[in-house]
C-alpha cells in the first residue's frame, strides 16, 4: 500500500492541471471569508460562522475538480491501462488512489479552514467570534472533514463514470447551483436537505435558539456529517464495482 500511495502522489505531482487547482481552494476560501465578513459586520442577529464558511460553496469546487481529475484523467489519457498493469490488484490500486487523494484533500482543507477563519475575523472586526465560543471548534472540525469528504465523494463518482467531463457536469450543478438554490424552496427542503453538501452544512453554522434558522435541518450536525459519509461510502463502493467488473 505504501508503494501504491507513493506512486499515486508522484503521478499527482506530475500533472500540472491537477496540482494547480489546489491553491484555488485556499485563495477562494480566504478571499470570500474576508469579503463576507466585511459585509456582515454590524448586521444585527447574524450567524458569525456564516462569514467563515460561506466561501466553501465556491472554494469546494476546486477540490471537486481535483478529485475528478485525479481519477478521470487516467481514463481520458488512457494511462489507466498502464496503472492497472503496474498494480493488477484493482482493490489495492483503488484504495491507494483514494488514500492519496484523501490525504492531499485533508491537508489542503486544514489550511483553507484555518485561513478562512482568520480572514473572516479580520473582516468582522469587533463583531468576530473566538475559536473558544460554543459550537465554533465543532464547526471548524466539521468544515475540515466536509472538504476532505466532498473530494473523496467526487473521486468515487469519477470512477463510476470513468472520465472527467461527465462527473463535472453532474457535481458542479449539484454542489453549487442545484443544491444551494433548491435548498431554499420550502416544498423541496425535505428532500434536498439530504443531499451531500446540504446535510453536512448543518455543522458549519450556529442553528440553535440564537442561531440562524435557515441552516437548521431535521437532524443534528453530526448526523448530517454521517449522511455525507454515507454518500461517500456509496460513491466509493460504486466506483470499486465499476473498476473491478469493467475492462480498462
Amino acid at each position: 500500500m505504501r508503494a501504491v500511495v507513493a506512486a499515486e502522489l508522484t503521478k499527482m505531482r506530475s500533472v500540472r492541471s491537477t496540482v494547480l487547482v489546489l491553491p484555488l481552494t485556499v485563495v477562494l476560501s480566504a478571499a470570500l471569508a474576508y469579503l463576507v465578513g466585511r459585509s456582515l459586520a454590524g448586521v444585527p442577529n447574524f450567524d458569525p460562522l456564516f462569514a467563515v464558511f460561506y466561501g466553501l460553496t465556491l472554494s469546494q469546487l476546486p477540490l471537486v475538480v481535483f478529485g475528478v481529475l485525479l481519477v478521470g484523467g487516467e481514463y481520458t489519457s488512457g494511462t489507466i491501462t498502464a496503472s492497472l498493469t503496474a498494480v493488477p490488484r484493482r482493490g489495492l490500486f483503488y484504495a491507494g488512489k483514494v488514500l492519496a487523494g484523501a490525504l492531499t484533500a485533508l491537508g489542503v482543507s486544514a489550511v483553507s479552514v484555518a485561513v478562512s477563519f482568520v480572514a473572516a475575523q479580520m473582516g468582522l472586526g469587533p463583531y468576530g467570534i473566538s475559536i473558544g465560543a460554543p459550537g465554533v471548534a465543532q464547526a471548524v472540525v466539521g468544515a475540515w472533514l466536509y472538504l476532505g469528504l466532498i473530494c473523496v465523494f467526487a473521486m468515487g463518482v469519477a470512477t463510476m463514470l470513468r472520465g472527467s467531463a461527465g462527473p463535472l457536469a453532474i457535481l458542479m450543478p449539484l454542489l453549487f447551483l442545484g443544491s444551494q438554490g433548491l435548498g431554499n424552496i420550502p416544498g423541496l427542503k425535505t428532500v434536498t436537505q439530504y443531499l451531500p453538501d446540504q446535510a453536512a452544512s448543518v455543522i458549519m453554522h450556529l442553528t440553535g435558539p440564537e442561531g440562524d434558522p435557515r441552516f437548521s435541518r431535521d437532524f443534528g450536525p453530526w448526523t448530517g456529517m454521517g449522511v455525507l459519509a454515507l454518500w461517500v461510502a456509496l460513491s466509493l463502493g460504486g466506483g470499486y464495482l465499476v473498476l473491478r467488473r469493467r475492462d480498462a
